[in-house]
């Protein structure tokens, strides 16, 4: 496993979204989706509001890779379902990130999101 330099790491981690193309199976990138992007440790973590039923979540199925922009940083990654034991951390990361947007970061913490939890490993 590829990790994220401190630099890449501490620019996405900081931003306030990113921007995820998923990649097709014939290789070509999907248009990008806008989303929160929370940084846990040395990872770099999405959820879909919708959990796995989100359109661009399913996207992410085909081909488990894709390519992100945030805070400057461009990245070819690799999707990682993230293990359950992930979720607290996550939770967590996603509460002191974006808890000022009270109403809307409980979406991001429910059961059905953390299901989506997904991993953005560099590639």
């Amino acid at each position: 496993m590829t990790r994220w330099n401190d630099r890449d790491l501490e620019q996405i981690g900081t931003a306030e979204e990113l921007d995820l193309r998923s990649e097709r199976a014939d290789g070509t990138l999907r248009d990008p989706v806008t989303m929160w992007v929370v940084r846990a440790d040395e990872q770099v973590y999405v959820r879909s509001v919708k959990g796995i039923d989100g359109p661009w979540y399913r996207g992410t199925r085909s081909r488990h890779q894709g390519r992100v922009d945030a805070g400057g940083v461009r990245q070819d990654v690799t999707f990682r379902t993230a293990d359950p034991g992930e979720y607290a951390a996550v939770d967590a990361a996603y509460r002191d990130k974006y808890g000022h947007y009270t109403s809307i970061v409980e979406h991001v913490l429910t059961d059905r999101a953390r299901t989506s939890t997904l991993c953005l490993e560099p590639r």
